[in-house]
C-alpha cells in the first residue's frame, strides 16, 4: 500500500518545537517541511536542522509556499489567536502546546470555529498518555474518590514573560494546568473554584514580576468529590509536581515517573516505561491518516474545559469569590 507523506510545519523554535520536530521526523513518511518563528533567521537556523525543510517569517508564507498537511503551535502563552484562527480558516489540522492562551474569550470563539470545520486537532496534555495515569484510570474504575490533592511545586523559569501575568497566565495556567488537566481526566468535571494566590518573593528579586508566588484552589467536582491544587515558584532546587487521589479503596499517588498504590494490603509501585510524547504524537499523526481520532486523549474543546478551570483560578485570586463553572 502506498502511504502519502505528511507535510508537517512547526511554529517556535524553542525546546518543545524542537522535541516535536524530532519525533515527528523520526516517524516513516512524515516530513517537517518548514518552520516560523520571531525572527526568520531563528527560522532557518531549526530549518536546517531537518533536510529540505525551509524557515518562513510568517505562517501565512508557509501555507502559501508549500502543501501543509498540519502545523504544530510550540509559542508562549501570549502568542496564541492568530495562529489558530489563520488555521482553522484555511481547514488545516493543528497541536498545540499548552496553555492554549492567557484569556477565556479568544479559545471559547476557536472552539466554535473548530466543531464547524470538523477539524482534527490535539493539544499537549502528554500526563494522558502515560502508561502509569492509564492504569490509575482502571483502577478507579472500581473505586469511588473523595478527594484529590494536587501540587506543581518548584521554581521560576527565566524566560522574561513567564513572570508577567498578562504574558504567561501565572503559575497556575502556564505549568500546573498539567495537574488540572490530571485531575479532570482522572476524577472528572470541576463545577466551582475557589482560589488564593500570594505575591512576596519574586516582586523582590524581579521589579517586573507580576505572577504570583504562591497559590491554592479548592475545587468542587461533579461528582461529589473536592480537589485542592497548591503550586510556588520559589524554590531554588528540590520541585514536585504529582497529584494523590483518596477513594474508598485507599489512594493512588501519580508523579512525574510513577504510580503509586495504597490499599488496606499492600503498597504497589507502578513505574512509567514509556514514552508519552511519542505517543501523541502518533495519536495525532494516526488521526490525520486515518480520520480515527479515538487515540488523542485531549482535544482542543477538551482542552478548553481545562483551561477555563485555570482562568477561574485566576479569577477567584482576584476577586474573592468562588467561581462557578457550570
Amino acid at each position: 500500500m502506498n502511504i502519502l507523506t505528511l507535510r508537517i510545519g512547526i511554529i517556535g523554535t524553542g525546546g518543545f518545537a524542537m522535541m516535536h520536530a524530532q519525533k515527528l521526523a523520526a516517524l516513516a513518511n512524515v516530513e517537517v517541511i518548514g518552520f516560523v518563528a520571531s525572527t526568520i533567521e531563528k527560522a532557518e537556523t531549526a530549518a536546517n536542522k531537518f533536510g529540505q525543510a525551509k524557515g518562513y517569517e510568517s505562517l501565512q508564507q508557509m501555507l502559501d509556499d508549500s502543501k501543509v498537511d498540519a502545523v504544530y503551535i510550540c509559542v508562549p502563552p501570549f502568542a496564541h489567536g492568530a495562529y489558530e484562527h489563520l488555521l482553522v480558516e484555511r481547514g488545516i489540522p493543528f497541536f498545540v502546546e499548552k496553555p492554549i492562551d492567557t484569556t477565556e474569550q479568544q479559545p471559547a470563539q476557536l472552539v466554535q470555529q473548530i466543531k464547524e470545520k470538523q477539524l482534527i486537532t490535539s493539544v499537549g496534555y502528554h500526563w494522558r498518555y502515560k502508561d502509569t495515569t492509564a492504569k490509575a484510570k482502571q483502577l478507579l474504575e472500581q473505586q469511588t474518590i473523595g478527594l484529590a490533592a494536587g501540587y506543581w511545586m518548584g521554581g521560576l523559569p527565566g524566560v522574561y514573560w513567564w513572570r508577567n501575568m498578562e504574558l504567561s497566565g501565572g503559575q497556575m495556567v502556564e505549568q500546573t494546568t498539567h495537574i488540572v488537566d490530571l485531575l479532570r481526566y482522572t476524577a472528572g468535571e470541576v463545577v466551582e473554584v475557589y482560589a488564593a494566590y500570594g505575591t512576596h518573593v519574586v516582586e523582590q528579586q524581579y521589579a517586573d514580576a507580576t505572577v504570583p508566588d504562591v497559590g491554592t484552589m479548592t475545587l468542587k467536582l461533579a461528582s461529589g468529590a473536592v480537589a485542592t491544587i497548591s503550586n510556588t515558584c520559589i524554590l531554588p532546587a528540590g520541585g514536585r509536581t504529582g497529584l494523590h487521589l483518596y477513594t474508598d479503596k485507599g489512594r493512588l499517588e501519580i508523579d512525574g515517573s510513577t504510580l503509586i498504590v495504597i490499599d488496606a494490603e499492600k503498597s504497589t509501585t507502578y513505574q512509567k516505561r514509556n514514552d508519552p510524547y511519542d505517543l501523541q504524537s502518533a495519536a495525532f499523526i494516526h488521526a490525520l491518516r486515518t480520520g480515527d481520532t479515538s487515540r488523542i486523549l485531549s482535544n482542543y474543546e477538551d482542552a478548553f474545559q481545562t483551561h477555563r478551570v485555570t482562568m477561574a483560578a485566576n479569577q477567584s485570586a482576584a476577586s474573592g469569590q468562588p467561581v462557578r463553572l457550570v
